[in-house]
């Protein structure tokens, strides 16, 4: 096994230098700072991020179920996300992964990398020319990593926020870059953020798969947008849900979900109207009326859908109850 091992690791190293043909000044900016951790109870991986530079998540953030996640910052070399991802799948450690790619990379001294695997093994670096302040914590089942920061605060306040915050691995996640923002963050300030959480085992469905995958390209406030963005991402949770109990005729599990999502997000039209959908299909229309009411009131257009759901059995009513849900409101 270890003659196989070195072998692979020559074998990558051999094609990374062929892939090395630029100079590192030809790679995007992406100076952040970002969190890279597992939930060993669920398993599930999750990489998230801030910086002041557009569309961070497209070049930082890199995912598989079964395989682990990597973030690639600084001066980034975005190869190093599915070229990492790969040698993981190959067999190789996180650390092996880690030291080919940087050897094998001219940029190395501006580069910073984290890779976390299936088994929450985790290794970082950070090349010595990467701007202050710049560092890393490498933890248990997680790695923070900062660069082009305001103060060497930062990556030591997203440790503690991470291990010190109860919940999902994403809302985990999203405290650690709450934690570095308060801690002072970019030097520059905030344009945008991203967060992606993948399972731990891979079903071999990408859409199954991929828990997460939410990003704020450019906003004044990123990150409070991005944590907004994942509670209506667990509000969705619930309407799905309730949409596949639907698909089951499991009209109680349907209206539990529903509620869920609707207590989440009271103004949200589309909630509030799914809602009332399922109490009709329960016997309850007397309860639904109120809903339907101020649905309606806000956007008409839902009164226009009703009556088509009927015929494709969506909504189980007779004549005489549609025009009670259509007339809902009308004085």
């Amino acid at each position: 096994m270890k003659k196989l091992s070195l072998f692979l690791i020559l074998i990558f190293v051999i094609s990374d230098l062929l892939f090395a043909q630029t100079t590192f000044y030809s790679n995007p900016f992406a100076h952040t700072f970002s969190i890279v951790a597992r939930d060993p109870e669920t398993g599930e991986m999750g990489v998230a991020v801030q910086s002041h530079w557009f569309s961070v998540g497209s070049i930082v953030t890199w995912g598989e179920a079964g395989v682990g996640v990597v973030a690639t910052q600084s001066f980034v070399n975005p190869s190093f996300g599915p070229r990492g991802l790969e040698m993981l799948k190959s067999g190789m450690t996180a650390q092996q992964v880690v030291d080919s790619l940087i050897a094998s990379d001219e940029g190395r001294d501006v580069r910073q990398l984290a890779i976390l695997d299936v088994h929450g093994n985790v290794a970082a670096y950070t090349g010595k020319n990467c701007i202050p302040a710049a560092g890393q914590i490498v933890g248990d089942n997680y790695s923070v990593q900062a660069n082009l920061m305001l103060n060497d605060k930062v990556w030591p306040a997203m440790s503690e926020a991470f291990e010190n915050t109860e919940g999902p691995l994403a809302e985990r996640m999203i405290a650690a870059l709450e934690a570095a923002q308060n801690a002072g963050g970019d030097i520059r300030g905030k344009q945008s953020a991203a967060i992606l959480v993948v399972k731990g085992k891979s079903t071999g469905k990408v859409w199954e798969d991929r828990l997460i995958d939410l990003r704020v390209e450019d906003s004044p406030e990123p990150i409070k947008e991005l944590k907004r963005l994942l509670k209506v991402h667990r509000a969705y949770d619930h309407m799905n849900a309730g949409d596949l109990a639907v698909e089951h005729n499991n009209m109680d599990l349907a209206m539990k979900e529903y509620s869920a999502a609707e207590k989440m997000f009271p103004d949200n039209e589309e909630m509030k109207y799914w809602h009332a959908v399922t109490l009709v299909n329960n016997g309850r229309i007397d309860d639904a009326l109120p809903l339907f009411e101020k649905v309606f009131k806000k956007n008409n257009n839902w009164k226009i859908l009703t009556p088509r759901l009927v015929p494709v059995g969506l909504l189980n009513v007779n004549d005489a109850d549609l025009k009670r849900i259509l007339s809902a409101g009308e004085k």
